[in-house]
């Protein structure tokens, strides 16, 4: 199966699994949460599913929702989520993650933090032994901060590199921020690398996503897998 038939079959179970009428929803950003909220439209349209309300993680995903009429909610409205479905960069074998490669770790981290449940689609592709195998760790700054937060992470052992559009000019996210993708030999302690970051001068957040993922479904060649911290979550019978 292709990469983009995984995501699909992920996003499908997920929706299926963890979806119920009336649901206060997370909706991710990203080519596999993309997938999730196409499903999400096509069971809304045909009646799946009833009375659904998301929160966007980024501009990208409430645009993909309006034109595929998924209605909308702001955490302003709605502050309490019972399920947020999001994507990841990777995925360790304790469900902790590293996000951010699409640039929406903020506010990813902001909406996850409302729900009572946050479960993770990705192919099989995303599944790493350690955090930071295969992508850097994206590191939201303050645009006036770069110079400090550059010299700062480098102190701290990591090769921060600024991150550029297609178009080569820098990366600005939806909160008008920059991002560092940041690189080192020794990844040790996620927990440890985590704090260390946060407290920089500058920094807005990270992408290490520690011990928040309820559940991730896992697209995979020999079919979808489900992985679960626990028990299963309140909003699953």
């Amino acid at each position: 199966m292709s990469t983009e038939a995984l995501r699909r079959a992920a996003g499908e179970e997920a929706v299926a699994r963890y979806v119920r009428d009336g649901m206060r929803l997370g909706l991710g950003t990203g080519s596999t949460a993309s997938a999730m909220v196409e499903v999400l439209a096509a069971r809304l349209a045909a009646g799946d599913v009833r009375d659904v309300i998301g929160v966007p993680t980024s501009e990208a995903t409430a645009a993909l929702c309006r034109r595929l009429g998924v209605p909308l909610t702001t955490l302003a409205e709605t502050p309490e989520l019972d399920v947020v479905i999001d994507g990841a960069d990777e995925v360790d074998p304790g469900l902790n993650l590293i996000k951010g490669l699409g640039g929406a770790h903020l506010r990813e981290k902001i909406v996850a933090s409302a729900g009572r449940a946050m479960i993770v689609v990705a192919d099989e592709s995303k599944l790493v032994a350690h955090l930071g195998e295969r992508t850097p760790l994206p590191v939201e700054v303050v645009e006036f901060a770069l110079p400090v937060c550059r010299r700062a992470l480098g102190d701290l052992g990591w090769d921060a590199t600024l991150r550029v559009a297609p178009d080569g000019e820098p990366f600005v996210t939806d909160e008008g921020n920059a991002i560092l993708d940041c690189r080192r030999a020794d990844w040790g302690e996620p927990a440890a690398l985590a704090a260390a970051v946060k407290v920089v001068p500058g920094v807005v957040e990270h992408g290490f996503f520690l011990g928040m993922a309820t559940a991730v479904v896992v697209g995979t060649s020999d079919g979808v897998r489900v992985l679960e911290r626990g028990s299963r979550p309140a909003a699953v019978p």
